[in-house]
């Protein structure tokens, strides 16, 4: 395997089990939230079933993503199969983002109802509000385990799928303790108008989850260059080779899933052996890949001009030519 996916390799076999571990849960709480929301009659409970069935959706696609992402290149795909899980990412986006429509659309139709502007009624009942508040702290509480456990490997993998399906548990536990908290209003006022009205917050928090997502996954394809901080940190490994070569321009950078591609020119002294440079140049990617993980660099080497002040102080461009 490629030098540059050590690193998401060594951690497949973690990045599988998480990614199974949030399609196990998921498929409970949907379950979960779908009996006890027609059970009791509470569209919010409903809109947190359908919220779980996006994740759902999401960790399905997640654990594909990261297993294609993680194959090596191939004939076809010589850049390796990273902007895969930035393509899912952005499916991701889109699925939460109709659900959160829907969710919309179905409240906003239960609260006009109250007003007596539309046919839609709230049909919870207050007697049973208990069992949604049971269900609605269970399923924070998972998804509080779940997502910390996803996203801890994600951030060591640096796997924006995974990283996806872990927001979207994060996002279902702050909805889930929203619910919860509303469903104890109900109990206690036993007033059912706080059913759609959390319902309706539930979905703008998710449209909140759904921009975020499409804004990383996006900036992916486009490939987006390293971070300010890495382009820094391999400017200033260059730099502490700086006797060694005239100049260098050019350096570029991207992003590919949870790869890295960094490519630059470099001057060195036009009398330097081919063999020097070349040892020179592999010092200089072997330095730079310590520090910058999941690193793919491609040096070009071209000769200084015959005029050269850097190389006169260097005092080898006034040397013979010799080649080897």
């Amino acid at each position: 395997m490629p030098d540059r996916n050590n690193k998401y390799f060594a951690a497949h076999k973690q990045i599988t089990y998480v990614a199974r571990l949030s399609i196990y849960s998921n498929s409970l709480l949907l379950i979960m939230k779908i009996a006890v929301g027609i059970f009791i009659g509470s569209i919010s409970i409903l809109s947190e079933a359908l919220h779980s069935g996006i994740d759902l959706l999401a960790a399905v696609i997640a654990n594909y993503s990261v297993k294609k992402a993680g194959q090596p290149a191939d004939d076809e795909h010589k850049f390796g199969h990273g902007k895969f899980e930035n393509v899912s990412g952005t499916v991701e986006a889109i699925l939460i983002f109709v659900a959160a429509i829907i969710i919309l659309y179905k409240s906003s139709g239960k609260i006009l109802g109250i007003m007596g502007i539309g046919n839609e009624k709230i049909d919870i009942d207050p007697d049973l509000v208990g069992i949604g508040i049971l269900v609605m702290g269970i399923s924070a509480i998972v998804n509080f385990y779940v997502s910390a456990r996803i996203m801890k490997v994600a951030k060591k993998a640096e796997s924006i799928a995974l990283e996806a399906d872990a927001y979207h548990l994060t996002t279902d536990v702050y909805t889930s303790i929203g619910v919860f908290i509303g469903l104890i209003l109900i109990q206690i006022t036993k007033n059912p108008i706080f059913d759609p009205v959390l319902a309706i917050i539930v979905a703008l928090i998710i449209l909140k989850a759904s921009y975020d997502l499409t804004k990383r996954s996006v900036s992916g394809i486009m490939d987006v260059k390293l971070s300010d901080n890495e382009e820094d940190t391999i400017k200033s490994i260059i730099h502490e080779h700086y006797s060694q070569y005239a100049e260098y321009h050019d350096l570029r950078s991207r992003m590919s899933g949870a790869e890295r591609f960094v490519d630059l020119h470099l001057v060195v002294p036009k009398n330097q052996h081919v063999v020097d440079a070349h040892d020179f140049c592999d010092h200089l990617e072997k330095d730079i890949k310590e520090k910058i993980p999941n690193l793919s660099i491609l040096i070009h080497v071209e000769p200084c001009r015959t005029d050269c002040e850097i190389c006169k102080k260097l005092d080898v461009c006034t040397k013979p030519d010799i080649v080897r």
